[in-house]
């Protein structure tokens, strides 16, 4: 228990849950780093795609990163009223859900499991490829620096809500503060140069074109580009995280996330234009990211440098936390409504949703093993679920403004963002899926039979268990079966216990071959002579051969035997436990009580009951 508590922390009691919540500043790092870092990697997916027509493709960037600030500034406008509208914490499911009934809202639950999973393994990975466009001898260790950060991330998590925003707030700053001086610094030698500054660190010399430009390759331009609006909702799911005014404290955080990406999205747009930066090929030893490239160029790669590439690789790495906060408590909604397991809905000893952070933690690995941890390879599928969460809310939302009569701007904002959200969703499918975008397409329509499924399994399980008055009958006491091994004070409480509750008591006991079996003759004077000495009728004792030396076999036999005789009569079935006090003790000795007790479970009918009598060793 000390290891566990210095690794997670101390319990936390429910009353506690106040002092855990977090400032309008503390919400940054906590729910917009998978907003703020996509600056890393959006810009430069949307490059790569560009890289076909060489020099040429530059003049596309920032009218790209144009429209998707655009779009993002429709979403933001969207949620900023979505968070006033459902200040309980309303993500796409919430919404959806509420206002566009149940296959919509397990659509955009679906689709928002599917990006959080996505935006772990993206996140990881994009910091990790920071790290190793720094030192490109560090690349045959990519999987297992990712794999070490997301145990880090993970641990932290199940700390509390309040640790990441206070662990990750210097690094976010740091991040913040050493672009938006790189842009700046960059911008103003533009200005001075006349459009055309001379870079410390002149950049990999860009290719002729190799193809022509084309309406497609802009749509999977700006397709790739949109995973820098991933994380966008985040905030809105997670309102009741912050202190008191929640809403106020909710709307002013996420004005705060979004306006730093608008300005990190142009900024980085505008110079690799005028810096004539382009993405080269991942995966391989000549890969440098986009910003490793802006630096040296607008800074060189000195100190600067090194502090930058730094502080942009934590906070890539970073931003995975987002979906941690964003994930459990996604997984919460939902299984409050009983379409996933309820027991997803408990919170842990830290406040948190344990067993959500667990399950992304799990699947996330998965992910990144899958695919290597090279971030490449998982852009494609990251948008789509993204995307549709997006639309599917601010509908929602629309159809929320009309039920209540709000006001007509509120719903002619959410429209817009749910045509512009709508929109981007069919350019990012289409666009991307050959490319792998089509998993996606098929993994949200399975989670969704799957949360189908749950929620069938606990509406069977309610109607089958559902009961009336109490019918009381007349009493008769159950059968009851010790099944004993050797005279111990392990079997007498067992026995002594099975007594209390039935004069009809049968010991069961296969004859062992090991060694002399001095039961019956012990059984005797141990416990018939007691037994009627107190006036009380004697248990029976059943002696079992076995040939082949089972012992479970036969004492399920037995059982199940004695229930098909008896159909009218109750079975108890009482179980000696040995309980240890350590738990490498546990592995010293046999468990056949739990193998019984599973069996019986599995092929005994109704009227088997079973009772555990436990013997605690030194104690």
């Amino acid at each position: 228990m000390f290891l566990v508590d210095a690794i997670l922390g101390r319990p936390l009691a429910s009353d506690e849950e106040k002092r855990e919540r977090i400032s309008t500043l503390g919400g940054v790092p906590t729910f917009g780093l998978d907003a703020l870092s996509s600056a890393a990697y959006g810009p430069e997916a949307a490059l790569t795609i560009l890289m076909p027509l060489g020099a040429a493709g530059l003049a596309y960037a920032l009218p790209i990163m144009g429209a998707i600030i655009v779009v993002l500034a429709l979403v933001y406008l969207s949620y900023r009223q979505t968070i006033a509208a459902y200040p309980e914490g309303a993500g796409s499911y919430t919404v959806a859900h509420a206002n566009l009934g149940q296959p919509v809202g397990l659509l955009a639950g679906a689709a928002l499991m599917t990006d959080y999973i996505l935006n772990v393994a993206v996140g990881i990975s994009a910091g990790v490829g920071a790290i190793i466009s720094a030192a490109p001898s560090l690349q045959p260790y990519t999987l297992s620096m990712c794999l070490a950060i997301l145990v880090f991330l993970t641990i932290v998590n199940l700390r509390g809500v309040r640790q990441p925003g206070i662990l990750f707030m210097l690094p976010t700053v740091v991040f913040v503060c050493f672009l938006f001086g790189v842009i700046a610094w960059g911008v103003y030698q533009s200005i001075v140069s006349g459009g055309h500054p001379r870079a410390v660190t002149p950049p990999p010399h860009i290719g002729a074109s190799a193809t022509a430009v084309s309406v497609w390759l802009l749509m999977r331009a700006f397709a790739s580009g949109c995973t820098s609006m991933t994380g966008v909702e985040a905030t809105s799911n997670g309102v009741q995280a912050f202190a008191e005014p929640v809403v106020k404290s909710a709307q002013r955080s996420l004005t705060a996330i979004i306006a730093i990406l608008m300005l990190l999205l142009a900024g980085i747009a505008y110079l690799v234009q005028v810096y004539h930066i382009g993405a080269t090929a991942p995966g391989t030893s000549s890969y440098q990211s986009v910003l490793s490239q802006l630096i040296g160029a607008v800074a060189g790669k000195g100190v600067l440098y090194w502090i930058g590439i730094t502080s942009i690789a934590m906070v890539v790495c970073l931003s995975a936390n987002t979906s941690f906060a964003d994930f459990p408590r996604l997984c919460r909604a939902v299984a409050a409504d009983r379409y996933l397991p309820v027991s997803l809905a408990n919170r842990g000893r830290r406040l948190v949703y344990s067993e959500g952070i667990l399950v992304l933690a799990g699947l996330a690995a998965v992910i990144l093993t899958a695919f290597g941890g090279v971030t490449d390879r998982l852009i494609p599928l990251f948008a789509v679920g993204a995307f549709l969460a997006f639309t599917s809310s601010q509908a929602g939302m629309v159809a929320h403004w009309r039920r209540h009569n709000g006001p007509r701007t509120s719903m002619a904002f959410n429209g817009l963002g749910a045509g512009a959200t709508a929109a981007t969703t069919i350019i990012v499918i289409i666009a991307k899926f050959v490319e792998g975008a089509w998993m996606v397409v098929l993994l949200i329509p399975a989670l969704m039979l799957f949360m189908i499924a749950v929620r069938r399994h606990y509406d069977a399980i309610d109607r089958e268990t559902a009961a009336g008055p109490l019918k009381v009958t007349p009493r008769c006491h159950p059968l009851v079966v010790v099944p004993i091994s050797q005279w111990s004070v392990i079997s007498q409480k067992a026995l002594q216990f099975a007594m209390t509750i039935s004069d009809d008591v049968t010991a069961i006991h296969v004859e062992s071959e090991q060694h002399a079996d001095t039961l019956p003759g012990e059984w005797r004077s141990r416990v018939e002579e007691p037994t009627r000495r107190a006036g009380r009728k004697a248990p029976q004792l059943v002696v079992v051969k076995s040939p082949y030396r089972f012992v479970v076999g036969p004492i399920i036999d037995f059982i199940l035997d004695l229930e098909r005789h008896h159909p009218q009569r109750t079975v108890a079935v009482v179980l000696p436990q040995l309980v240890q006090r350590r738990w490498y003790h546990y592995f010293l000795h046999n468990h056949q009580g739990e193998l019984m007790a599973a069996l019986l479970l599995l092929k005994g009918e109704r009227r088997v009951v079973i009772v555990d009598v436990p013997w605690y060793i030194g104690h």
